[in-house]
């Protein structure tokens, strides 16, 4: 398979948005493609990828190979004012869900941490180097000063939980749902 490369989200780009909403679709069953888990996958993307296009999209960064995306990292420097955000933020969720979400963003445990990251691969491209890259390029494009960033994996993703240390993550949190991992910056 040819090199991954990275490049900034292009909000006018043709295809940038729907890349990420599928590649979002296609690993959104911890890992594994949740095409088949709800009848309206908006469900998903509503949650875990417009709102970041949406609202901090200067933080979105795709990892490509050629012309297709294959991965992505979305996410935000301010997790507080981010929740804020995405309750007002209109989509397919009702409004209660939205603040349901938004509350489900604010964590204890990360409260040092105010940044947060989602990142995505597809398979193939997998044990590349693109995840280490699009983390590193998500914590350079961070605005200078910001101490640290965290992010939370699904219980049955045994392969992200083995992933995250090895990039400067430690455990915060594990529980039946999935484990909380933080990274402290600067």
């Amino acid at each position: 398979m040819p090199e991954i490369a990275l490049r900034p989200f292009d909000p006018a780009r043709a295809g940038d948005r729907a890349a990420v909403l599928e590649i979002c679709v296609r690993t959104g069953d911890a890992g594994r493609d949740a095409s088949g888990l709800h009848p309206d996958l908006r469900v998903l993307t509503d949650r875990w990828a417009t709102p970041y296009l949406d609202l901090e999209p200067a933080l979105a960064v795709l990892a490509t190979v050629g012309d297709e995306v294959v991965g992505y990292v979305l996410g935000t420097a301010d997790t507080v004012r981010f929740a804020e955000r995405f309750a007002a933020h209109p989509s397919s969720l009702t409004p209660l869900e939205r603040r349901k979400h938004a509350g489900r963003l604010l964590i204890v445990e990360a409260a040092d941490l105010p940044a947060h990251l989602h990142i995505d691969l597809l398979p193939a491209a997998q044990g590349r180097g693109a995840g280490r890259a699009l983390i590193e390029a998500f914590v350079a494009a961070l605005p200078a000063g910001t101490a640290g960033v965290h992010l939370g994996v699904d219980a049955a993703n045994t392969g992200a939980q083995a992933f995250y240390p090895r990039v400067g993550f430690r455990e915060l949190r594990r529980d039946a749902d999935g484990v909380l991992f933080g990274r402290m910056l600067g």
